[in-house]
């Protein structure tokens, strides 16, 4: 077929369809393949058969309207499966090489037939793009181990946030999304920023694209904007393997939007909300050459809103770009950059207190604030990024990823403390504060894989090395003079006259090297039974050069083993039993009695389980059982100080055990109905058997499911969410009294409802409701609380082509 020339492809955009082509990764047109499809429309058959197979599709969209394929399943060449898909459609598909043209029969022609692209993206099964599949499931992923395993076969707990379940709840934050993944808490500790727990522990692993990032408070990954990425994974339990150091609880897998696209598409999208909530995002993807090889792909989002709490206002401005280039049959190059402002005044700091002076508790309006009408908490996040593709004979590979990312937050706020009188609201003391912040980093990974023959079967291995280096910390400034006085709290107006400050001075700074090879096998013992093996060296250094005036330090360490085991043992088509063990550790900067440092915190993670695939792939269920042990937990040791500082000294024990259990159902129950359920249950205790990370819930149930309609109201969806979380108390002296009261919050759920209707091809129109009946909730708890968000509306118009 002939490439099309910029004149040709301006006439195609004329004519009353649009043109999509898809480019293969490596098609062989005539090698059987594990194809599964379900039963579908006939458009959506091909596009899921063309990305499956990695094809070239050309159809007028007019031949399929309206038409329904069947399922098709097993091991077929890409010929097979076309004709099983067409039968009975007065449809031919003619295959030209990895180029396949769909016609009427000869009978039905009528002459020249007009071809136009249909959009697909097809960048193979190993790809895992979740974009334009609809699904609330995955392919397959690699955060666990680097190998490309679907969640099926992968011997630890795996979610997916998919590009689907993102639109279908229009979620804009990393912190958002976090908030619906299966087994993760997420809890704001003020309007700034957050904690998040999974299974009792901290989550402080992330990667992007796969490679681990160090993670820095300034980085502000809690408000990043999810705009840009194809997926949020999730993998609960330890992943020393792959993250380094790190806690573990989960690593989250940030994973980026590619130029899939060969010809001009994109989708221009205008939302309004509650409190003065208004946004425009446009995602455009366009060939930059004739044959499509080198595609770019522009995201600009812009958001103003305003917030339940008094003087709040934020100005969100992302843009994302992505350079997507074919450098032959087996390489691809990717280069990019993402820039992301967070503007926020009136943003509040610490939380609202829950006592009056005489020991009566507080019940303030949700609006109320301790912020000043000047509080400034201001973000910058920079990145760029480049990875390198190519693929050998015999199906190895090799991947090349560097990235580089910097950051800068500047932050000018107060920090309230007292207690207020119930009559006179007196008694607060406010504590100016100003913060900025300059982190920055870079990673580099390399990464080969392929399979291998050994004892008469086929194997896999895969191995790799990695260098990440940061630098943190932060400079602060002290007020000229002292403080003004609040006032009256209970009448606070955010009238409080902004402070001077003198020079700033640095309060913290840290570098961070973590230099690192690893390896990870999956051996075929037998049809039914896989083994996955792997292990990882890991150098690490830190170093402390200024930290409140204490003296810098140095921490080192030379060779950290990371062991990864996993086994899994089909028990039948649609059921696999795993068992796993993976660990981690984190180096810690506490210090003990004679002024030295406690070894590295060691988490253990042990999980068995059974997982399941059913619908041909589409729905998927998993069922697990674990226990995470971390050592060498710091505690105080006896109010004892390291000699010759004011700092307290602690002592290592054997720390925390976390122990419960997962269910899991997500993706498509029903050709028109997707699910996401989750329940989680755990209990996390220290060496004396008390509960900890009690300010989050240890049992939670997540629901979200959608329903495509049909017949008369053909083009409405409707869904909803119910999300249920158990108590969380936080036992707290009462001033008055001195007895402790509980003053967490209690069991609650909160609800929410979608509808979206799809007005004609291009054009959808969407409406979301969140916490519909209102509840009142502490979203916080430490010492001071903060309010859960109350119900608010968003809607949103959508234009995609």
């Amino acid at each position: 077929m002939p490439r099309l020339t910029p004149l040709a492809l301006a006439a195609a955009l004329a004519l009353p369809s649009l043109v999509f082509i898809v480019s293969p990764a490596h098609a062989q047109t005539s090698t059987a393949m594990p194809i599964s499809l379900p039963a579908q429309s006939l458009g959506a058959a091909l596009n899921e058969l063309a990305w499956q197979a990695g094809l070239q599709l050309m159809v007028h969209p007019d031949l399929v309207e309206d038409k329904q394929a069947p399922a098709v399943s097993g091991s077929l060449t890409p010929r097979q499966a076309l004709d099983r898909v067409l039968a009975g459609s007065g449809l031919k598909a003619d295959i030209q090489g990895t180029e396949v043209i769909i016609r009427r029969m000869p009978a039905a022609e009528s002459g020249v037939t007009t071809l136009v692209e249909m959009k697909v993206t097809a960048q193979g099964m190993d790809d895992g793009t979740t974009e334009g599949t609809g699904s609330y499931t995955t392919r397959s992923m690699g955060t666990v181990t680097g190998l490309v395993l679907s969640p099926r076969e992968t011997p630890q707990s795996v979610s997916v946030i998919t590009h689907q379940r993102i639109e279908d709840q229009r979620l804009v934050s990393v912190a958002e999304a976090l908030r619906n993944a299966p087994g993760v808490s997420y809890k704001a500790i003020d309007r700034g920023r957050g904690g998040t727990t999974v299974r009792g522990f901290s989550l402080t692993n992330f990667q992007i694209d796969g490679v681990p990032t160090i993670l820095d408070a300034n980085m502000d990954i809690d408000n990043a904007s999810i705009a840009i990425y194809d997926r949020i994974e999730v993998v609960r339990g330890a992943t020393g393997l792959r993250s380094g150091a790190g806690d573990p609880g989960a690593t989250i897998n940030l994973v980026r939007k590619h130029a899939n696209n060969k010809v001009f598409t994109g989708n221009l999208m205008l939302e309004a909300g509650s409190w003065n909530r208004y946004g425009a995002t446009a995602d455009l993807t366009a060939p930059l050459n004739t044959d499509g090889s080198v595609r770019a792909r522009v995201v600009a989002n812009y958001r103003d809103q305003g917030g339940f709490i008094d003087f709040e206002q934020t100005r969100t401005t992302v843009f994302y770009g992505i350079v997507d280039a074919d450098l032959g049959n087996r390489t691809r190059l990717s280069l990019g950059f993402s820039d992301q402002r967070n503007e926020r005044k009136g943003t509040y700091w610490g939380g609202l207190p829950v006592w009056y002076a005489d020991g009566t508790r507080t019940e303030w309006d949700r609006s109320k604030t301790t912020a000043a009408k000047w509080h400034r908490w201001d973000d910058h996040l920079q990145s760029v990024f480049a990875s390198l593709d190519h693929y050998f004979d015999g199906g190895w590979s090799i991947q090349v990823n560097a990235q580089y990312l910097r950051a800068k937050e500047v932050t000018n706020l107060l920090w309230f403390g007292g207690l207020p009188d119930r009559t006179t609201g007196l008694g607060m003391s406010a504590w100016p504060y100003y913060y900025r912040g300059k982190p920055r980093q870079y990673q580099i990974n390399i990464q080969a894989g392929g399979p291998f023959e050994l004892f008469g079967r086929t194997h896999e291995l895969m191995v790799g090395a990695v260098h990440m280096h940061g630098k943190s910390g932060w400079d602060s400034a002290d007020q000229i003079g002292d403080p003004a006085p609040v006032g009256d709290f209970n009448h606070w107006d955010g009238s409080y006259p902004e402070p001077v400050y003198g020079p700033t001075y640095v309060g913290r700074g840290q570098t961070e090297t973590q230099s690192a090879a690893y390896a990870a096998a999956r051996l075929n013992l037998s049809d039914p039974l896989k083994l996955i093996v792997g292990t990882r060296v890991t150098r690490f250094d830190r170093d402390i050069t200024a930290m409140w005036g204490a003296p810098p330090y140095e921490m080192r360490e030379s060779a950290v083993f990371t062991p990864y085991l996993g086994v899994l043992y089909d028990l039948s088509t649609h059921l696999t039993a795993y068992a796993g063990y993976t660990s981690i550790f984190s180096p810690q900067n506490l210090r003990d009695r004679n002024g030295g440092y406690l070894d590295p915190l060691e988490g253990q993670s042990y999980e068995a389980g059974l997982k399941s695939e059913f619908f041909d792939g589409n729905l998927y269920a998993s069922a697990s059982v674990f226990r995470i042990q971390q050592e060498n937990f710091g505690v105080l040791d006896g109010g004892t100080l390291v000699p010759g500082t004011t700092e307290w000294a602690y002592r290592a024990e054997k720390g925390v055990k976390s122990e419960g259990y997962e269910l899991e159902i997500t993706g498509r129950i029903l050709p028109r109905w997707d699910v996401s359920l989750s329940w989680t249950q755990f209990s996390a205790k220290n060496r004396e058997g008390e509960r900890v990370a009690f300010r989050y819930p240890s049992r939670m149930l997540k629901l979200f499911t959608k329903y495509d309609l049909s017949g008369a109201l053909n083009g409405l969806s409707i869904g909803g969410n119910v999300e249920w979380q158990n108590d969380m108390p936080d036992w707290r002296a009462n001033p008055a009294t001195g007895l402790q009261e509980n003053v967490g919050q209690s069991a609650f759920a909160t609800v929410g409802l979608m509808a979206r209707y799809q007005l004609n091809k291009s054009l959808s129109v969407q409406a979301n409701i969140y916490n519909l009946f209102d509840k009142q909730y502490y979203e916080g708890s430490w010492g001071t609380f903060t309010y859960g968000e109350p119900r608010r509306i968003l809607a949103n118009l959508t234009y995609r082509f």
